[in-house]
């Protein structure tokens, strides 16, 4: 797993994405319709973004969430106190469920991150109820995530290496098609595909800038690689791109493709096909952004 994709530290994951994760939840979730009264599992929960947005809209009776991160867990379960949510560290490629027992398995901003994604949809499958739906949503890093393209395309210009930790082309899975290609690939049926678009304000610059510098994810873990000058140059060349309306105010909208499909009603286990090309779509390992 690459360092760069790593992400465990909470009080740095959520000025950087965690903040946005939370305006697209409810989108996402109204779009899912599951219905009222449902057991739910959260699939790389994070700091509880996803799970706050299902009891708050939800209706859930219950809630389990999962993250490989441990302080991930304890930040979630120190932040929510419903008693229908429960958290544990475990891997989304080896639920530790059986099968069947959830209405819903949803995911937010982790399927790019697990190393074998594909073989992830098929376990969020597995342990989903037949007629039960499984839905997940992840950044278009290729253009429509404009946080991170505007740092990117800025840091590709000073730095033509760069292009090796870019998300947008490292993460294939992160399109229309490749989301589509992954979840059909594991056996679920009536497939959708959406646009999910946040509007993200910061207050001024360095709202926007200061996240950067803290070490979670591939762009901060970049900019923080860099020594203090050529930092300097790259947070001046993309302040440049950045003018702040009245009151320095800077907004932007960003893009993430949302995906739902069920699994069937009749059928036997989980089976994917391992020559997909989402299968093993990525090498780095779980992580949220």
């Amino acid at each position: 797993m690459s360092a760069h994709d790593v992400f465990n530290r909470a009080t740095s994951y959520e000025p950087y994405v965690g903040r946005w994760s939370r305006l697209l939840g409810p989108v996402f979730l109204q779009w899912l319709a599951v219905a009222p009264g449902g057991r739910w599992l959260d699939v790389g929960c994070g700091t509880g973004a996803l799970t706050e947005a299902i009891l708050a809209g939800g209706q859930p009776v219950a809630v389990a969430g999962i993250d490989p991160s441990g302080e991930f867990i304890r930040h979630a379960t120190a932040a929510i106190s419903d008693a229908r949510a429960s958290f544990s560290v475990g891997s989304a490629t080896s639920l530790d469920f059986s099968e069947g027992g959830f209405d819903a398995v949803a995911s937010a901003l982790v399927l790019n991150f697990v190393p074998e994604p594909l073989r992830a949809v098929a376990e969020m499958r597995r342990v989903v109820r037949p007629g039960g739906i499984v839905g997940a949503y992840v950044w278009d890093y290729s253009d429509g995530m404009r946080m991170m393209r505007v740092f990117w395309d800025a840091a590709l210009e000073l730095d033509p290496t760069a292009a090796a930790l870019d998300e947008g082309s490292r993460f294939t899975i992160c399109s229309p098609h490749g989301l589509r290609d992954c979840f059909e690939s594991s056996g679920l049926e009536a497939v959708e595909v959406r646009a999910l678009d946040c509007q993200m304000t910061f207050v001024d610059f360095d709202d926007y800038w200061n996240p950067f510098l803290g070490g979670q994810g591939s762009a901060p873990a970049y900019a923080m690689s860099l020594d203090e000058a050529r930092r300097a140059h790259l947070r001046e060349l993309i302040r440049s791109r950045l003018p702040g309306e009245s009151g320095g105010e800077i907004h932007m909208v960003s893009r993430a493709w949302a995906i739902k499909g069920r699994r069937a009603h009749s059928g036997g286990a989980s089976s994917f096909r391992s020559d997909s090309p989402n299968h093993a779509a990525t090498s780095d390992g779980a992580g949220a952004a």
